[in-house]
Order: C-alpha cells, then sequence, then structure tokens
C-alpha cells in the first residue's frame, strides 16, 4: 500500500470518547479488536487497511492479546510492523491494550496466571510490537490453582517496573474480581478496566452484577462479542452462508447455537431494526453502549466498509428500557 497519512479530521468527525472510571484515561466509544482478521490467514494488506480505516474515524484504543492470530502471537507482530511504519509518528495518541494467559507455548509455564507466564508474556507481546511498555496489560482469564495475590501483585509489579500504565482484568468472576479490585487499590495500582462479553444474548456482566461491581469501584468496563459473533447481524437471517463463520471455523460459532427460536429472535430483533431505520448490528451496537458503566465496546471488522458501517451505531437513538426483550 501507499505511504500512510493519517486522516486531519480523524477527531473532528463521529466518534466519542468517554471517561475510564475513576481516571484520565478517554477511551472511544468503538474500539477495534485484532482477534480476528489479523492473523496469517489474512492477507497484510487487507488488515492494514481495516486499522488505517479505524485510526482515521478516530479509534485510539486497539485491543490485543497474545494467543491472538493464527498463529499465537501473529496480531501483535502485525501491530510492531504498523507501529515501526503508519502509526510510528502516532504512538502517543494509541491506547494499546494486549493480554495474557490463555495457551502460549508448552510446559507448565505456558498458560494461566503465575508471576512466571505473565512477566514472560509480556516480554514477547513487547518484543513482538517493537514497543517498550504497552499502556494496557490485563490478566486474561481467572486462574483457580494461581494465589489471588501472586496473580494481583505481578500485575501492579508490571506497572512499577514501566512495562505497562495500566492494568486490566479479563473475564474473572464477581467474587474474584472485587478481590481483584480492592488489592489493586490498595497497592496504589487501581484497576483500571474490566473486559467482559456483552450483547442481546448474553447480559452476564449486567444479571451477574459485574457492571454494577465496576461502577462501585470506579473502573471501567468494555465489552467484546457485542455482536455474537456475528449472529446479532444480518448474515444468519436465512441459514448458514458457506462463506460464514459458522461454515468456516465453529470453534467459537456453532451450528447448534442457530437453533430455531434464535432464529426467530435474530429475525425479530431485525424487524425491529428496520422500523428504527437502523442495521441489526447499528442498533445491536449501541444497545451495548447505552448499558450504564460501559466505557467502550470492541468491534472487528473484516474490510474498512464493514468498520465504517458499525460506527453508525454512535448515531442510533436512545433505547428505552424494555424496547428490548430476549
Amino acid at each position: 500500500m501507499d505511504e500512510y497519512q493519517a486522516s486531519e479530521s480523524r477527531y473532528a468527525d463521529a466518534m466519542r470518547y468517554n471517561r475510564c472510571g475513576k481516571s484520565g484515561v478517554l477511551l472511544p466509544a468503538i474500539s477495534l479488536g485484532l482477534w480476528h482478521n489479523f492473523g496469517d490467514n489474512t492477507p497484510f494488506e487487507v488488515s492494514q487497511a481495516i486499522a488505517r480505516t479505524a485510526f482515521d474515524l478516530g479509534i485510539t484504543h486497539f485491543d490485543l492479546a497474545n494467543n491472538y492470530g493464527p498463529e499465537p502471537g501473529a496480531a501483535e507482530r502485525f501491530m510492531g510492523k504498523m507501529l515501526r511504519t503508519d502509526f510510528k509518528p502516532h504512538r502517543d495518541e494509541l491506547f494499546i491494550s494486549t493480554k495474557a494467559a490463555y495457551d502460549m507455548w508448552p510446559g507448565p509455564y505456558g498458560s494461566w496466571a503465575s508471576r512466571k507466564h505473565l512477566t514472560a508474556s509480556l516480554d514477547q507481546s513487547l518484543q513482538r510490537m517493537g514497543l517498550d511498555y504497552v499502556d494496557l496489560f490485563y490478566c486474561h482469564r481467572y486462574d483457580p490453582e494461581t494465589p489471588l495475590e501472586e496473580t494481583l501483585q505481578t500485575l501492579v509489579d508490571i506497572v512499577r517496573s514501566g512495562k505497562a500504565l495500566y492494568i486490566g482484568l479479563s473475564r474473572w468472576p464477581l467474587e474474584a474480581a472485587r478481590f481483584g479490585f480492592e488489592y489493586l487499590r490498595r497497592h496504589d495500582t487501581p484497576c483500571l478496566i474490566y473486559q467482559g462479553r456483552l450483547n442481546l444474548f448474553d447480559q452476564a456482566p449486567k444479571t451477574e452484577g459485574i457492571l454494577a461491581e465496576c461502577k462501585a469501584n470506579g473502573v471501567g468496563f468494555i465489552g467484546f462479542s457485542p455482536l455474537a459473533q456475528g449472529l446479532l447481524t444480518d448474515r444468519y437471517l436465512n441459514g448458514i452462508p458457506e462463506d460464514s463463520r459458522i461454515a468456516r471455523d465453529g470453534r467459537f460459532l456453532h451450528a447448534d447455537m442457530l437453533t430455531p427460536e434464535r432464529l426467530q429472535q435474530i429475525r425479530d430483533l431485525n424487524d425491529m431494526a428496520a422500523s428504527r431505520g437502523e442495521s441489526l448490528a447499528s442498533m445491536a451496537l449501541a444497545w451495548v453502549l447505552q448499558q450504564e458503566g460501559v466505557t467502550s465496546v470492541i468491534v472487528g471488522a473484516s474490510s474498512p466498509d464493514q468498520l465504517r458501517r458499525n460506527l453508525a451505531c454512535l448515531n442510533s437513538s436512545p433505547l428505552r428500557p424494555g424496547d428490548i426483550t430476549i
């Protein structure tokens, strides 16, 4: 691709920025997730075009993890390449997050949330991206075997080392998260943000109390999988397309998830969105953003056009309580 020149209007257009908990951080309402379409199965030029478009639209937060690919580490290598070229003049405008705790290398230290794994994994992530620090480092999942104090003190020490500016927790159960928020606060490294799955079909952060706990502790919340892996789009209204994620992969989205009852729900939601003059995807994203305590929502994209369409949710009219029932 040609040499990249960032849009001069990237902060003058539609993007809005929300304060993250009780911190000085402002995150874009829409963040770009590099879980899919930023690995070895996607041409670099396609991924590059998506990332460039995101930044031009005011998306400053790029959400990564050590195992994003495929293969694991590929998304971080992609980001490293982009940081050396396209985004080198803009590093201080970007908010880059990564995570550790899922399988990365063989043996007893290649996974989970011990001091050994978290420290080694972050060092590897920094090397892949060519960075001295990340803006946000998450413990990607709760480790039921490692003492919570070991995991949390490691996160504190990572911030004190200068390798991360802020700490986040991802997908921790409520009681562990509550303990973590208190521990980190007492050690002068308050948790910046909690990452959890939140969409119209999975409202666990609301019903199980995580959103309320985040608010009580001054912690931001960022939602992933807001479109339920594509179910909350018009992709599956008439069955399973041959080139869809269900047909191609099936690891995270299975054909048996698309039951007749679920399909009818999707069609009903699509009709509601149409009556509002919106796409189903736009309405579903707007619903997440309108939940109390939500700072940002992570979206993936397979093309720049899809990313642009997703941003239409920022202009969605408010959904009243009771408008949508699942």
